[in-house]
């Protein structure tokens, strides 16, 4: 494949195949991988939880991550291993992976993000937007997927023959090429795409409630408050997107969905409660509203005295009657959420045009949906 850049006089500049390894260590590619996962699976984002995570073997995971339904998934970098060591190497691994169970999964998530309050259910559920009552049981199945420049035939034939035995494997090549002025591009592209795969094991039988089952299951309390933010949502054509048990409010920025908050009934795991959508030392997923803006928010809502702690978010617990000063507080906050989404926009793309640095730009690669 040649690729070309087009200058402002609509002039050709081609971009030449390298060899990666010739400029790069191994751990360059591996950063840009941690840094941009959305272009590595087929079917969708993967979430980030381990990097070169320790076996009992004394062997290093390269990477390890979830997909939206819980399961594990280890990214091996093929490096100049043989195609059979290659293979027995991510066989080992994910047979390490199989027995980790969430509590294991979990310790995993805080030595990697260096934070041990954190919740893994939590991290998962916000990385792919799911309702609370979209139950994801972690760690049914293992994925594996194997990572290289060049993948070989040994390789693909063997990643396809496990497929074909249910056990999911995929191959990823990837080619660097660079131009005159030293601007780089990366592409990646699937040579091997699972088959066999289980069943779906994310618990989705349940309908998608509707505003009127919503509220029906709520109590006065929770009707009262809900309906308000319902009525808000609905006045800045704001985004409202129903779960099996609730509901969560966003904002699109650029044809993306930022959610604001996520609201539960009292049947809920969460109870009764309305939760914020911005993490304590991180600010909001996908989007560019900076740090003390985001501070300013999280004691904007702790004025209200209406939010506790939830790990890294806050929550508001809606068991008593609300006064009317309370609610106006309440309205007031979101609305301050609202106003600085639509401010600052979408956070800067990683995967941009131009690469510098330790970024990259997967062409072709599917642009990833909001956390």
């Amino acid at each position: 494949m040649r690729v070309f850049s087009i200058g402002t006089d609509d002039s050709f500049t081609e971009y030449e195949t390298r060899q990666f390894e010739a400029a790069h260590e191994e751990a360059v590619l591996q950063k840009w991988l941690e840094a941009n996962p959305d272009g590595i699976l087929d079917d969708g984002k993967l979430l980030i939880i381990g990097r070169e995570v320790l076996t009992d073997l004394g062997g290093f995971i390269d990477l390890l991550g979830l997909d939206r339904q819980g399961n594990v998934v280890v990214v091996e970098l093929k490096r100049d291993r043989t195609p059979r060591d290659t293979i027995a190497q991510a066989l080992e691994y994910a047979a390490y992976a199989e027995r980790l169970d969430a509590d294991a999964l979990e310790r995993i998530l805080h030595a990697y993000e260096q934070d041990h309050s954190l919740s893994l259910a939590d991290q998962h559920r916000k990385c792919f937007d799911l309702d609370e009552a979209e139950a994801v049981a972690f760690n049914k199945d293992q994925r594996l997927v194997i990572v290289g420049q060049t993948v070989t035939p040994q390789i693909r034939q063997t990643a396809a023959f496990l497929g074909s035995k249910g056990i999911r494997a995929t191959c990823v090549e990837f080619t660097f090429f660079q131009a005159d002025g030293g601007r780089r591009l990366l592409s990646q592209e699937i040579v091997v795409r699972e088959g066999g795969a289980k069943p779906d094991p994310v618990s989705g039988s349940r309908p998608i409630v509707t505003e009127p089952m919503f509220l029906e299951s709520c109590d006065d309390h929770g009707r009262a408050v809900f309906s308000r933010i319902l009525e808000w949502a609905r006045s800045h054509d704001m985004p409202i997107r129903w779960g099996t048990r609730g509901f969560s409010v966003g904002v699109d920025v650029d044809g993306s969905r930022v959610v604001v908050c996520y609201a539960y009934p009292p049947a809920a795991v969460y109870r009764q409660t309305l939760y914020t959508n911005f993490h304590h030392g991180s600010g909001f997923p996908k989007t560019a509203v900076p740090g003390e803006q985001v501070d300013s928010l999280r004691q904007g809502a702790e004025a209200t005295d209406l939010f506790v702690e939830a790990g890294r978010e806050l929550k508001c617990h809606i068991d008593r009657a609300f006064s009317d000063d309370e609610v106006s507080r309440l309205m007031q906050w979101l609305e301050s959420v609202r106003r600085a989404i639509v401010t600052w926009g979408p956070e800067t793309p990683t995967q941009s045009s131009d690469v510098s640095g330790d970024g990259l730009t997967p062409l072709g690669a599917r642009p990833g949906k909001d956390r």
